[in-house]
């Protein structure tokens, strides 16, 4: 074949481009190997070879979800298979990316046939990786030849922008090197479906209703607005109405946190006492792109009546589901309503605007209230938010956080700029934070700031090695106290008492994280004090370098955030 045949692997790459992929995130493999080859020689988008499969998912959906659209490559049955769990965290947190692999191509399965030879990689079942991936997918494919494939690869782009959300994509190995037509110079764009006119003038009236009627309503925004680029719209409707508004978790910084309007982050108990007190007293939500988990069973059991809920799946108003009726002309249709219907009391409606207080001291561990210099969960984000603030920083960094005590405490964080809080709030994955550094900072252009624990570091610690390979200086903060603690305070709370004990699964083996740092080629710092923490912060910001920093936060092993101690069912009793 010749060296300027244009191949159907060239085509997705060029349709990738075309959406401002610049980077695409692989694991090498014999299966994918056309693809893999064809990717090296393609102009425009960077190859970066990772060190694992969740290493490379998980910085692809952190950079779907600060670029638009992200790409992973993966060889077939043990690199797929071991990516599952990334890739299903985006599909649930609606971070789009194309899933690419290959499968074994037509000649290996003949004689897989004609033999009944198992080949590596299968389970016997040749289409068990996209039977598996469709659970977690929008759209998946897997290509037997080069005819039609274009048309196939268009759609399944398609699918990804318009939902947000992971694509699969295989091919018989050979078919990635088949030569294919060249696409249009007219990006592909997501479909723009519309509501039913009479169901939207439905929805919106049942809407108006329980707005009016109100006393107290309030907005709760979520992730959705954000990934569906529909952010503007919602500061409109916040503008139009007056309504103070809060966000979920997972949608912190689906608007810039500033202005009298916004109240914090609600992340149920672990909120701030003012954000809680909200919306206890409100009698109107109008939940805009809001996923509902199960951090918020108190909110669902307590205030569904009370609930205007519009997302992509689903629009209802109290008890009233509508169908036909889509979140961006819900929010359009009901914009119009706030800014021209004269009956509607604009200034009368707009709730007291509370102040936001400072969280951290209240919420920081009593037991250290003698102690000032040991670091605990609050005095960090006191210090290090105090840090950004006084160096004019939020416009430059992004804030990466799977489940963990960190990403809690870091909940009542205010100021942050738009979707600059990246984190793992519903799926809840271990370890997301510092593969996804990765992809944050090569997909925002903006320097990652990580804060895991140690439990979910020492899970993908080789993501460091990878940010060193191609100089991106995220800094990793390692919460370290040797214990899985969030999973301490779900199982037993009454462990973080003075006598009380943690259970043996929940105890971390002791690593050494300035060797570790050294090993991977990354700047290594180690804070076991205020004073420490302080001046590692300032030679984090002060120094310029191109290698990644890894710094240690040596944090007491019992140190009970107030925010997890809100959370946890179960009351603390250290009798």
């Amino acid at each position: 074949m010749k060296k300027d045949t244009f191949t159907v692997a060239d085509y997705l790459l060029t349709r990738l481009q075309q959406l401002d992929v610049t980077e695409l995130f692989q694991i090498p493999g014999d299966y994918v190997k056309n693809f893999t080859q064809a990717l090296e020689k393609f102009d425009g988008i960077e190859t970066i070879g990772t060190s694992n499969e969740l290493d490379a998912s998980y910085a692809a959906d952190a950079y779907g979800r600060t670029r638009g659209l992200a790409a992973v490559s993966l060889q077939y049955g043990v690199s797929t298979f071991s990516a599952l769990n990334a890739v299903a965290g985006a599909y649930v947190e609606s971070s789009p990316m194309v899933v690419i692999s290959a499968t074994p191509g037509s000649n290996d399965r003949q004689i897989g046939d004609m033999y009944n030879v198992l080949y590596h990689h299968s389970t016997g079942n040749l289409k068990a990786d996209q039977e598996i991936y469709n659970h977690v997918t929008v759209a998946s494919e897997t290509l037997s030849t080069s005819v039609g494939a274009a048309k196939k690869i268009d759609k399944l782009i398609v699918a990804a922008i318009t939902h947000k959300k992971p694509v699969y994509i295989a091919a018989y190995s050979e078919v990635w090197g088949e030569p294919c037509k060249r696409p249009s110079k007219k990006k592909l764009e997501p479909k723009v479906k519309k509501s039913k006119p009479d169901a939207l003038l439905n929805a919106v009236d049942q809407a108006w209703t329980q707005i009016t009627a109100a006393k107290q309503p309030m907005i709760f925004a979520g992730v959705e607005v954000l990934r569906h680029g529909l952010s503007d719209l919602l500061q409109k409707i916040i503008d139009a109405s007056g309504f103070v508004y809060t966000t979920t978790s997972l949608g912190k910084t689906v608007l810039d946190e500033k202005g009298d309007q916004f109240i914090g982050t609600y992340s149920d108990a672990a909120s701030i006492e003012n954000v809680t007190n909200y919306v206890k007293e409100s009698d109107c939500f109008l939940c805009l792109g809001t996923l509902i988990t199960d951090d918020y069973l108190w909110f669902v059991e307590n205030k569904f009546s009370d609930m205007v809920l519009v997302t992509t799946t689903e629009i209802r108003a109290g008890y009233y589901n509508y169908e036909q009726v889509t979140m961006k002309d819900f929010m359009e249709a009901l914009l119009e309503r706030f800014e021209n219907d004269t009956t509607y009391p604009l200034k009368n409606k707009a709730p007291e605007q509370p102040t936001y207080p400072e969280p951290w001291s209240s919420s920081s561990d009593p037991k250290y209230n003698d102690k000032p210099e040991v670091i605990t969960y609050n005095r960090f984000f006191q210090h290090a938010v105090k840090h950004i603030e006084s160096n004019n920083l939020w416009d430059q960094i992004n804030l990466t956080f799977g489940v963990s005590s960190a990403m809690y405490v870091a909940t009542n964080i205010y100021g942050m700029k738009q979707n600059s809080f990246i984190s793992s709030a519903a799926w809840q994955c271990i370890g997301y934070e510092t593969g996804a550094a990765l992809g944050a900072q090569l997909g925002s252009k903006k320097q990652s700031w990580t804060i895991a624990g140690d439990g979910g570091f020492m899970m993908i610690c080789q993501s460091l090695s990878t940010l060193a390979k191609y100089d991106v200086n995220s800094v990793i903060f390692v919460m370290s106290n040797q214990v899985y603690a969030i999973e301490q305070v779900f199982v037993d709370v009454d462990a973080f008492c003075p006598n009380g004990k943690f259970d043996e699964f929940d105890y971390l083996p002791k690593w050494d994280y300035m060797a570790l740092a050294q090993a991977y080629g990354a700047n290594g710092y180690q804070a076991s004090t205020i004073k420490e923490l302080n001046q590692v912060l300032e030679t984090i910001t002060s120094t310029k370098t191109n290698k990644p920093t890894l710094v240690e936060i040596v944090i007491p092993e019992k140190d009970l955030a107030g925010q997890m101690k809100n959370l946890t069912p179960q009351k603390m009793n250290c009798n």
